[in-house]
């Protein structure tokens, strides 16, 4: 099956919608004194709340994973599945940072099919819709692995270490996935603890730039598993990959 070219723009916009009403809402809490916890917490209901609305009268024959909802297993008996992460980084968004997302992403027979990130503190929207063209990697820079500002993972450091690259520490997993696509960065390596709406948007993204995209082991990214959790990946520019993945199984 594949998409009708209005899923990639319907995507696209509802991730731009929803993070216009995070920064709506950001805004309003701040200004009410709220602290962080309340800040995220509102956050991701006003997304959710507000994507799962949209859905249903845009695309009411379809089923919704989403990190914020209760997990309905007759998803399972659908080909058309949409998978959202009403926002990617409550700690970044609650800190007031730029480095946090809104994953909306379709998988069709378990693919990673349609997908759109949008970086509302960047007031950009990277999709399948207008796929990205991956920039060329500037001469003489030293491989860029992006990795998570307070825990880098033992596996990305591996990577940057043979491949004589620099660490660069990023907030949330979209924001990480989309500095790959927008040429920032070179690699993205995660060895666990993602569940699917956490990189189904981001690879569909990835995928329509052009980029590399697996599990460590080097199979494909598929969704709408019985249980969501899917830990690892690699983003990364595709002549980088054959590299990246030797190391990573050589540190397995």
């Amino acid at each position: 099956m594949v998409p009708d070219t209005e899923d990639h723009r319907m995507a696209r916009d509802l991730a731009a919608g929803a993070g216009a009403v995070l920064l709506t809402a950001r805004t309003e809490l701040v200004a009410a004194g709220a602290d962080e916890r309340t800040i995220k917490d509102a956050g991701d209901r006003r997304s959710h709340e507000w994507l799962m609305e949209q859905l249903a009268t845009l695309r009411p024959a379809d089923a919704v994973l989403s990190e914020e909802g209760k997990d309905d297993p007759a998803r399972l008996g659908f080909s058309r599945v949409w998978i959202i992460d009403p926002l990617d980084g409550t700690r970044e968004f609650s800190e007031i940072r730029d480095d946090w997302a809104v994953h909306v992403a379709l998988a069709i027979d378990g693919a990673p099919t349609v997908g759109a990130v949008a970086l509302p503190g960047l007031e950009l929207v990277l999709s399948t819709a207008e796929p990205p063209v991956m920039a060329p990697r500037p001469a003489g820079r030293p491989v860029q692995v992006v990795v998570s500002r307070t825990r880098p993972p033992a596996i990305a450091v591996a990577v940057a270490e043979e491949l004589g690259g620099e660490l660069v520490p990023m907030g949330s997993a979209g924001a990480k996935a989309m500095a790959v696509v927008r040429g920032e960065v070179d690699v993205y390596v995660h060895g666990g603890g993602q569940y699917e709406w956490d990189n189904c948007a981001p690879a569909a993204v990835a995928l329509a730039a052009g980029l590399h995209v697996s599990r460590l082991d080097g199979s494909p990214l598929r969704y709408n598993n019985p249980d969501p959790y899917l830990p690892d990946l690699v983003i990364c520019r595709p002549e980088l990959a054959a590299e990246v993945l030797r190391i990573v199984a050589g540190s397995a």
